[in-house]
């Protein structure tokens, strides 16, 4: 009975322990693309380069670590285009795009760097114009990779696009919420090797006992 129990308690132990390293999910780190509609932010469904928003259209990028679009993280703050492009008058010929830029917090940021505050600005620019081209005329300098990935906006982050990023290493993971998960995980594997080794004294005292 007791190897029995023995054996159960070992194979919880690797269920633990894979389901700890399964916990570690990887994500990426990169701008997301926004469209507003109405009062809430969808994801878009193209992107900046082939995007073509219309006169009076709100569009959002935030920087920040997520799984997939799913799991993306929206752009913060107010986004209503009267605001935005207050000072910026209608003029024949030209459409008006806003846009709202957040840069990310800390915790999304690459190592070594600082996200700059969240900012929206309004884009003048032909009507035929992407996304992309809106950006570029309000938000340069703006970086691509060979896929047409959209890297870095007004310089941000000097380097890097769409790296894998292991939730562990993100600065948050640091915190309480992690910490707890993590030290949960590591308190319950000692807890079940003490009772692994307590089971086994109680089985070898057994074994001898029925031999006297």
């Amino acid at each position: 009975m007791i190897r029995r129990a023995l054996a159960v308690l070992l194979a919880a132990l690797v269920l633990t322990a894979g389901a700890a390293q399964a916990a570690q999910a990887t994500g990426y780190r990169y701008w997301s693309f926004w469209d507003r509609d109405g009062g809430s932010w969808s994801y878009a469904s193209l992107g900046p380069s082939l995007s073509r928003p219309d006169d009076g259209d709100v569009q959002g990028f935030r920087f920040a670590v997520s799984e997939d679009s799913q799991d993306a993280t929206r752009p913060r703050g107010a986004a209503e285009f009267a605001v935005i492009c207050a000072r910026t008058p209608a003029r024949d010929g030209k459409k008006r795009v806003a846009l709202v830029l957040d840069f990310g917090t800390a915790a999304d940021a690459p190592s070594g760097e600082r996200p700059p505050a969240r900012r929206t600005v309004c884009a003048r620019v032909a009507p035929d114009a992407t996304t992309a081209d809106a950006l570029a005329a309000v938000a340069g300098p703006l970086r691509y990779d060979s896929n047409a990935l959209l890297c870095a906006i007004d310089g941000y982050p000097r380097k890097g696009c769409g790296e894998q990023v292991a939730s562990g290493e993100k600065p948050e993971a640091t915190n309480t919420s992690s910490d707890d998960s993590d030290g949960g995980a590591s308190v319950g594997l000692v807890a079940g090797v003490a009772a692994v080794v307590v089971l086994g004294g109680a089985a070898i005292w057994q074994a001898r006992r029925r031999r006297g």
